[in-house]
Formats: C-alpha cells, structure tokens, sequence
C-alpha cells in the first residue's frame, strides 16, 4: 500500500514572483545586518557608558574607604553594609574582594561599588546611574528607528530594481508566448542589445537570444514556405498536362488508376497552393449574411456518405460562404473518412459540431493542432486537409478547436463570430418547433424522421 507524501503548505501564487522573493531576501538580509551593527553599537556605548560609571564609583570608594581607615564621616551614598546594597556584590566584599554592580535602589538605576570593612561587613558606595541608562536606551531608541528607517529606504529602492529587472523577464516571457503561438513577428527589442558599446546584463543576453532566435526560425519557416509555394506553381502546369493526357488513354484498368493518382496529384499541389496563400496571409474574405444551418446541411449532404445532421437553433452569420464550406468539407470529410459512424454534424446557433465514433484524434493534434504532412498509424493522408481547415477558421476569425469525446470519437468544434443583435430581426421562424429535429444527409438530399436525439 502507497503512503502519499505529506505536502507542504501552499502559498499564495503571489509569492513565487521573483519580486516577492528578492523583497523577502532584501529585508532578512537588513534586518539581519541592522541587528548585527545595532548589537555592536550597543555594546560598544554600553560598556563605555558602564565603565565610566565603574570608574566613579571605585574612585569613590577609595576615597571613602580612606576616610572610613581615618574614623571621619563617609558621607552621603556610602555606608556599611547600606540598606539596598545587592546581596551578591555583599559577599564579594566579605570575602575580601573589590567590585561593581548596576543594580536599582530605590527605584533607579544604581552603580554599586563595595570593599571589604572590618568585622566581616561590607563598606559600600552608590553612584547614580540614570543617566547611564538613559543614555543607553537613547541609543536603542535610535538604532531601532533608523534600522526601521534603513529597511524601508532599502525596500524601496531594491523593489524599485527588481521591478525593473523582473519587467524586463515578462516581456521577455511574453514575447516567448507570441512566438510559440505562431507570431513571429513579436521581437523583445531590448535596448541594451541596439547599443553595441553598452554592455549587456544577463536580461539583455536572453532577450537578444530570444530575438536572433525568432528571427531565424521566421526566416527558415518563409523560405520553406516558398519553397513549397514554388514547387507547387512549378508542378501545377505538368500536372494539368499529365490530366488531360489521362483523359485521352483508352479505358481500362490501367487507365483507371493512372487518372485516380493524377488526380491525387492534383488535389495535393491545390493543397499546397492553398496552405502557401495562408502562410503568406494575402487572403482576403468576402463576406455576406447566411443562415448557418441550410449551408451546413448541403455540405453534409455533398459529402457522399450518410451524415447525421441536426439543428438544435439556427443564425445569420457573416461569413464567406466558400471558405465556411471549404472548412466544413474538410471537417466532415476527415470523419467521414478516417472515423467510423454515426458521423454526426450539429448546428447550435454560431457553433458547428463534427463528431465521428471511431478512434479519435491523437494526442499531439488535440494538444498541438494538426500539422501537415503528419498522420498516425496507418491512416492515409498528407495531413493537410484539417491544417486548411483550421487556417480558413482563422481567416474567418472563427476558433477551431480539436478533442476527443469521453465515450469515444473525434470532435471538431467551430465556433464562428456571431453578433445576437444583428440577428434579431432574422429570428422569426429560424427555431425548429418542438426541439432538436436530426436529419440524414446524404446524396439524394436531406432525409426526414430517422433516429432522433441531438449529436
């Protein structure tokens, strides 16, 4: 049986700033270095301030030990064995020894000094020590305020430079972002690597690296990407040679696939036509009011195979029709095609459901999208057809997004931009009666009845 390690305690999320933590460092290592110098400023005034007072009262002791050997008056503050005199400093004295002691009589701070007397007693003097003590808690006084005062101003001015350093990293890790999200634009620009006679800190090292970084990959991607552009133009007037030379061989099998791979030839240098255009963002959209669902349902029925169609609330939206029926094609045709059915097509107001029940998408194109020229397993394909999909989605401002139902089965979801005020005029007779009607799409036309339940 596994035993689940104890966890620490959680912290806020503002606390693993770099901010945070240079401001926790900056003020143990203050307080730290304010005690140490308060410590030693203290002892160093204290035992100047107490051996000055021990000074006094052993000057007077002698004095009044003299007068005491002389049978004279002791005068005031000196005694034998004195009312308030600390008990230890008593002993001392019977044992025939010298000493001092701060102690408080009377309530204030007091210097004891005692010697021996004669008869086993002890003859003792008391200097004032107030001042002493006044002096010293002064001192304290003062080096906390200004240990207080040295913390803030150090606060201030590290907050004020890290600030700067960590606002530096942020953009640093913005950029970072853009770029992994496919801009390759976004660039730090850091001022300090514009100027080649001012040195660079390590902020201005990664951001420069960060740059020269993008700026390479942006120019490998443009010259693959005109590379592929090219060799598509180079192979599209061949290829349209080579299909109208099949055209004229005589019928037969060979014939047959000679025509089908000519054809696939062709479908794939328009594929590659078409992903340069978007790579190069020249394309430009034409868009017009359609109701969603009648344009959806004939690209389920062209698409030759029985498609689940099903309307739970139709729109107006303003799109481009070919390129919405370009990405929905390829929605629909990829589940079609690489899926297992019921292969189902909903329209719920300005969102498209295409959802097949076979293995699913993998897992890098759920995480990273589909790539071209990448498929799994034994699936047949150059990958292209959801790469398309997906850049028209874009160039639509519509969000495609890819994943896997929990029972199983691709789901591609596209939602397109839709504006609810501008379609309220059009909403009278837009909503099918009495729910969800699910419809069979296939090349005769729509079908009515059949299953219900929505997709």
């Amino acid at each position: 049986m596994s035993r689940r390690r104890p966890r620490g305690p959680r912290f806020p999320a503002w606390t693993a700033s770099l901010t945070w933590k240079a401001a926790v460092f900056i003020t143990v290592m203050c307080c730290a270095l304010a005690a140490l110098l308060g410590a030693l400023v203290h002892v160093s005034v204290t035992d100047q301030t107490v051996g000055q007072a021990r000074e006094r009262a052993l000057s007077r002791l002698e004095e009044v030990t003299e007068r005491y050997e002389a049978g004279d008056r002791l005068g005031p503050g000196a005694g034998v064995d004195p009312e308030g005199l600390p008990e230890r400093l008593r002993d001392l004295a019977v044992d025939g020894e010298r000493g001092t002691m701060v102690a408080a009589h009377e309530s204030r701070p007091t210097m004891w000094a005692a010697g021996p007397a004669d008869g086993g007693r002890a003859l003792a003097v008391q200097v004032d020590y107030a001042q002493g003590a006044r002096t010293i808690d002064g001192l304290d006084r003062a080096i906390l305020g200004s240990s207080v005062l040295a913390i803030g101003a150090t606060l201030l001015v590290g907050a004020f430079a890290v600030t700067r350093v960590t606002r530096r990293l942020h953009l640093t890790a913005q950029v970072a972002r853009k770029i992994s999200r496919g801009d390759l634009d976004a660039r730090v620009n850091d001022l300090r690597t514009k100027e080649p006679a001012r040195r660079q800190d390590e902020v201005a090292a990664v951001a420069g690296a960060l740059d020269t970084m993008a700026s390479s990959l942006q120019g490998k991607l443009l010259s693959e990407q005109r590379f592929t552009a090219d060799v598509a133009h180079e192979l599209r007037t061949p290829l349209t040679g080579l299909h109208a030379a099949a055209e004229l061989l005589p019928p037969g099998r060979p014939t047959e696939l000679v025509r089908d791979r000519v054809a696939a030839l062709r479908t794939l240098t328009e594929d590659l036509l078409e992903i340069s255009r978007l790579d190069a963002r020249s394309e430009q959209v034409d868009l017009d009011a359609h109701r969603l669902a009648p344009l959806a349902e004939r690209v389920a029925r062209s698409s030759g195979e029985g498609v689940e169609f099903t309307v739970v609330r139709d729109v107006t939206v303003e799109t481009d029709r070919r390129r919405l029926e370009r990405v929905l094609g390829n929605l629909v045709g990829n589940a079609v095609k690489h899926g297992r059915a019921p292969v189902r097509v909903s329209v719920d107001g300005p969102v498209v459901t295409v959802r097949d029940h076979g293995d699913g998408f993998p897992g890098y194109l759920v995480e990273h999208g589909p790539q071209r020229f990448r498929t799994e397993g034994t699936s047949k394909g150059h990958g292209l057809g959801l790469t398309i999909a997906l850049g028209q989605a874009a160039v639509l401002g519509a969000r495609l997004t890819f994943a896997n139902a929990p029972d199983g089965g691709a789901v591609a979801t596209l939602r397109l931009p839709y504006d609810e005020s501008a379609d309220e005029a059009g909403t009278a007779g837009a909503h099918h009666g009495g729910g969800t009607r699910p419809r069979v799409a296939g090349p005769n036309g729509p079908g009515e009845g059949g299953p219900r339940g929505g997709a």
